[in-house]
């Protein structure tokens, strides 16, 4: 896990919106429309990062398609302490 925070928050574009949309879902579960609104990005840039937030389990959703709701999963839990780490590091 350590080394895709790394990956997804500093080692390519678009780690500042993908640490935002973790800000938010900490907050509360949300689903894409509801992240792109209160975040101000495109719908479609928000899909993306989720996906790539879900491929390497960071996230996870539940519901179905237009309401799915994402939520931090337990193994993120486990490391947000180096996710607080590389946040400092961005």
């Amino acid at each position: 896990m350590e080394k895709a925070l790394w990956y997804l928050f500093v080692g390519m574009r678009g780690g500042k919106n993908r640490a935002r949309i973790i800000s938010a879902i900490d907050e509360r579960p949300r689903n894409a429309n509801q992240l792109a609104e209160c975040l101000n990005v495109d719908y479609n840039t928000v899909r993306h990062h989720l996906d790539m937030l879900q491929e390497h389990d960071v996230i996870e959703s539940g519901g179905d398609d237009y309401g799915k709701l994402y939520f931090l999963t337990d193994r993120f839990e486990r490391h947000r302490e180096e996710f607080e780490s590389v946040l400092e590091a961005m």
